[in-house]
């Protein structure tokens, strides 16, 4: 059977777990923008996908976007562009030129990432109030110019309708988790899961994978940990990042980098497993969010999670039912919720349970590229909604 020939067009750098759930599905080829002192793909795909690099600008890789859509449209049967930027516009104008399908995949509120650095920048990531209009005004014009949206959660189909668009919007939490890798340790100690992986023995560990970026709030955790040791409180922090240098500053700055343990991002399916197996809580601290996977992994995986009561995350980490949430950048509410989950075995194994039916239920990596694959063909169904999945039993463990 042929498959359909699909190109994904990256602007901001793509998981590679959905560059292979995509190409196990389509013939796919890849542009992607130059990431300067970064990468395009996460990590390395097993498959050969043909990936081309672009401009690093962003309206120098928009033009090629254009470009090289309007003479490859014979080669092409639909095309998948990440975001509603410049990128996202300029592929919207040449599918209506050249006849193409478009799709827009929003796994982020651009605008509300934005908004962050306001308050917390850095020297590397500036608030510019010309930028923000600027944002402001292409989400706009994609709305009228754009086709359908492709986006992970309802808050992100709440964020692109108020753009001001007709257009259908499925919700699909693409890339999904896959609950054969991510799930339960068996016939092995969490003790022994972190001394296999020289991670401490002793203690709590709480995880924090979310890059170091002002919408992930990396201070508001430090602060709460600060607080958790001065209380006496026996626990370590976990975090793989690409910007992990970064954060083992951040922790020496509130006193805490004797008790981090901080590296480069690890492998999805080969290593990121066995450190949520191995860890005693999943934090997941951000101001904004457009879903979040790293909570949804977490419970798949039998770790109790916490995370602040914004954007998806409150779709997924319902407080009482499925983890612990709190309110964004409240550093006291954030530390009785952590000592709370640590405390109390029982109820984290019980909020825990119910989060990962409800991983099963909706965010299943199999479903959910059967749902993008069904939505990507010219007839397409709608994606169903975390709330009636939730009400749906999941078969057991």
């Amino acid at each position: 059977m042929t498959r359909a020939r699909l190109f994904l067009v990256v602007e901001s750098g793509v998981d590679v777990r959905l560059v292979e759930g995509l190409d196990e599905r389509f013939e796919l080829s890849i542009l992607a923008r130059r990431i300067e002192g970064g990468v395009e793909v996460s990590q390395p795909p097993k498959a050969r996908v043909r990936v081309e690099i672009g401009p690093a600008s962003r309206l120098g890789f928009a033009r090629t976007v254009f470009k090289m859509l309007r003479q490859r449209r014979a080669e092409i049967d639909c095309v998948v562009v990440q975001g509603y930027g410049a990128a996202a516009l300029a592929a919207n104008l040449a599918g209506r030129v050249a006849g193409l399908r478009v799709l827009m995949l929003v796994c982020s509120p651009v605008e509300k990432y934005y908004l962050c650095r306001r308050a917390h920048a850095d020297a590397s990531k500036p608030f510019r109030r010309r930028e923000l209009w600027a944002l402001r005004m292409l989400a706009r014009v994609n709305a009228s110019a754009g086709q359908h949206y492709l986006v992970l959660s309802r808050h992100l189909s709440e964020v692109v309708r108020a753009h001001g668009t007709r257009r259908p919007v499925s919700v699909i939490p693409v890339y999904g988790v896959d609950t054969e890798i991510f799930s339960p340790a068996r016939g092995e100690t969490k003790r022994e899961t972190k001394e296999r992986l020289g991670l401490p023995a002793t203690g709590s560990l709480i995880f924090f994978s979310s890059r170091v970026a002002p919408e992930k709030d990396a201070e508001t955790l430090l602060r709460a940990v600060r607080a958790l040791l001065d209380e006496g409180l026996d626990i370590w922090l976990l975090h793989r990042s690409g910007g992990f240098q970064s954060f083992i500053k951040d922790a020496a700055r509130f006193g805490v980098a004797e008790r981090v343990i901080a590296t480069d991002a690890v492998h999805p399916h080969e290593q990121l497993p066995d450190d949520y197996r191995a860890s005693d809580l999943c934090v997941q601290a951000s101001r904004e969010e457009g879903l979040g996977f790293s909570p949804l992994e977490a419970l798949a995986c039998g770790t109790p999670v916490v995370a602040a009561s914004v954007g998806g995350l409150r779709e997924t980490i319902i407080d009482g039912e499925t983890g612990w949430s709190y309110p964004a950048g409240d550093v006291e509410t954030l530390a009785r919720c952590i000592e709370e989950a640590l405390s109390d075995r029982d109820e984290a194994e019980r909020r825990t349970a119910n989060g990962r039916t409800l991983v099963r239920a909706h965010y299943d990596r199999l479903d959910v590229f059967n749902q993008l694959a069904e939505a990507l063909k010219p007839s397409h169904g709608r994606g169903v909604s975390p709330a009636e999945y939730y009400e749906r039993p999941a078969a057991d463990n």
